[in-house]
Order: structure tokens, then sequence, then C-alpha cells
């Protein structure tokens, strides 16, 4: 299982699979092959589908200059190796083929080819069931078992992870007006916060953990910088938990960084037994692993055990099996951007839950995990960021 740094990755929305990675791939075939006259690119499957609404052509467009690019769609066409491919080709000034390149976006801002391969493990233990015997025999809580496999270093890079979560937030809380992409869709983010400010007691804590978890979101749908936690579409959820308990219990930074270290050890889980790639499981992969990612934080935050961190986390997944991926227009906004408030509000819920009980369920963490891959392939294409099914249809047909 690989560094939980390649979970939390630093860059610009409103993608990590149509965005960032495709903006990194462009720019890697740029370096090698910066001699070319023009370019081509080729994107395929879910990548070439939802691409013009998540901005894939701008960024790609942007790198590749100021030689021309020109970009292929060919959405019915689906590589084996996985549903984001994307072919980049260098061309020389009688469109002679020098060079080429296949790649795939494998979810979370990752870049694979399809006989890579894989990186060194940093995690010798690659499941939730081994992870938590091997803390129990050694006393160790599940952010100090994080620590033991990436070393010290890794608090650094949390703490740049946790400013850029608390930057977008301040960002968002600020920010009025109409969202890019052609929908009409306001930001509401400010208002929440507004309003939450001036709410009972009963209200105010869904009203804070709504506003965060929409400063965030909506920050990424307007390309703004953010952390995947564990994905640009579901980066709100986890920065929402994190800063509604910090400000109730007075939280120290380094206990938001261990509490960060554990939500990621929850997400590599998921990412290495199954996946956090809406084109391949659907929303319940990025939205459920960012509920169950936060749902692990904030029980850690309230003095959880890890049984206790395990039961919410399993929680938070379990209650998002078989959520869809129909961004309507293509765009990580309807109903993406809502998501991430309702899926904060629940983790916080899982965690409750999780700290009334002695962390005794029937259902492992493991076990979801199973489920949810399975439920994912079993889902027809149409639900898995294609934006040919679900609210994406339906709301194309009153369009028309």
């Amino acid at each position: 299982m690989k560094t939980i740094r390649d979970l939390y990755r630093i860059g610009y929305g409103p993608s990590s699979s149509h965005t960032i990675a495709p903006r990194a791939a462009a720019l890697l075939f740029k370096q090698r092959n910066d001699q070319a006259a023009k370019y081509r690119v080729t994107l395929y499957g879910s990548l070439a589908a939802t691409g013009r609404g998540h901005g894939t052509d701008v960024v790609i467009y942007r790198e590749l200059a100021p030689a021309p690019t020109e970009i292929l769609w060919q959405p019915e066409t689906v590589l084996p190796y996985h549903p984001n491919g994307m072919r980049f080709e260098a061309l020389s000034p009688q469109d002679e083929v020098i060079s080429s390149w296949v790649v795939f976006s494998t979810g979370g801002g990752e870049l694979r080819e399809e006989n890579q391969p894989p990186p060194p493990s940093v995690y010798e233990l690659h499941s939730m069931r081994e992870i938590l015997q091997h803390c129990t025999q050694n006393g160790l809580a599940f952010w100090e078992y994080v620590e033991s496999r990436e070393g010290n270093e890794i608090w650094e890079y949390l703490h740049q992870v946790w400013h850029t979560m608390q930057a977008a937030i301040e960002r968002g809380v600020r920010a009025e007006g109409v969202l890019p992409g052609g929908l009409g869709l306001a930001r509401k983010a400010w208002a929440f916060y507004r309003r939450a400010r001036l709410a009972g007691p009963k209200l105010m804590e869904n009203a804070f953990l709504s506003a965060y978890a929409l400063a965030v979101a909506e920050e990424n749908a307007s390309g703004g910088l953010i952390a995947t936690a564990p994905t640009c579409g579901s980066s709100g959820v986890l920065p929402a938990i994190l800063r509604y308990i910090q400000e109730i219990l007075d939280c120290h930074e380094d206990t938001i960084l261990h509490a960060l270290a554990t939500a990621g050890l929850v997400g590599n889980l998921v990412k290495h037994n199954a996946s956090i790639s809406g084109a391949v499981v659907g929303c319940q992969g990025e939205i459920g692993t960012a509920c169950a990612m936060a749902a692990a934080a904030a029980t850690q935050l309230l003095g959880g055990t890890i049984r206790q961190i395990e039961y919410a986390a399993e929680m938070g997944l379990e209650h998002h099996l078989g959520l869809t991926c129909d961004p309507v227009d293509g765009l990580v906004q309807v109903p993406c951007i809502e998501r991430n408030a309702f899926a904060a509000t629940r983790a916080l819920s899982c965690a409750n839950f999780a700290m009334f009980s002695d962390g005794s369920h029937l259902v492992p963490f493991d076990e979801v995990v199973e489920v949810m891959e399975q439920t994912g392939h079993d889902l027809p294409s149409l639900y898995r960021e294609t934006s040919s099914g679900g609210l994406a249809k339906s709301r194309l047909e009153k369009d028309l």
C-alpha cells in the first residue's frame, strides 16, 4: 500500500481524475517531447464523456502551448485497463507521429500506465483487520502506525495539506456569485456561514458543517486550489469535519494532523483494495470514502478507540453503497457540491454513533470495501461518471 501523500494531492479543481491528472500527464509528455511541432491527444471513455465539463481540454491546451494541439473525443471507446484513458502523440511538421504515450487517470489525480510496475510499498499491512491487530498488540493509535511507516516527514506534508484545506474554507465562505460552467448555480457557502452564526444551538452544528463543506466544494468547482480527500469532487467532507471539531474542542494543530493521518489510512485502504475513482465504482468510491475518512477522523478527535474509529469508518462507507456518479453537464456541481455537505453531517453522525458503542459490530470495514467494489462493477457504465444516466440524463431531457 502506497504513501498517503498520493491520497492527499494539492492541486486545482474541479476534478482530480479529469483535471489534475490530465494536466500532469500533458506537462510530463511535453517535457519528454518539447521539440514536437504539434500534439494530438485522444481522450477515451469516461474521460471523454465528461471532460469538457471538467475542463480537461482547457488544462491540456494550456500545458502543451504554444504548440498547436488537437483533442479527439472518443467516449464510446473504453480501453481495457481503466475508463479514464488518454493517448498523447507528438507530431512532426508533416503530421508524422514521432512519439506516443498511453496513460490512465486512475482516480485521485494519479497517473498509471497499463503495464507499469507497482511503486514501492510503504505499508506492509493491506487490510483494516491486520492493522487493527497490529495496533492492538503494540498499543498503537492509527496515526502512530502511519508515522511508523511514513516517518516524521509526513507531518510537514500533512501540515501543507491542512493549510490548503483551511485556505479553501476561508476563501469559500467569503466568495459570492455564480459558479462557472453554465448551470447558473450560485454559491451557497457564504450564506450558510452567516446564517450559522445566527442560528440556535440545535441548528448550528449542521449549519457550520454544511458551510465549510460547501465552501471547499465550491472552491473546487471554480477551479480553486484544494487538497484531494480522496478526490477533488469529495474534497469538502474531511476539511469540514476537521474545522468544525477544531473549533468546538479547541484542538491543537498536532491533534488535527494526527486525525488527517488516520483519515488518510482509511482512504488508502479503500484505494488499495477497491477504488476511489467515480469512473470505476461511482460516487460511492468518492463521497463514500470521504465520509469514511471524515468519520474516522471525527471519532479519533472525540477520543474514540481504534475499534470505534473502524466502526465509524465502516458506517460512513456502508451507508453510501450504490451511490451513482451522474454529474449534470459533466460538471462537479450538481449533485456533487451538496453531497459534500450531507456526507460531512453523516460523518459526524457516524462518529457520535460509534462513540455511544463499544466498537463492536457485525460487518467489518474490509467487508464493506469489498462490497463497494463489487457494487461499483455491477453498476451500468451510465451511472459511473459518464453523465449519460441518472440526474444528468433527467436534467438533459428537461432542458431539451
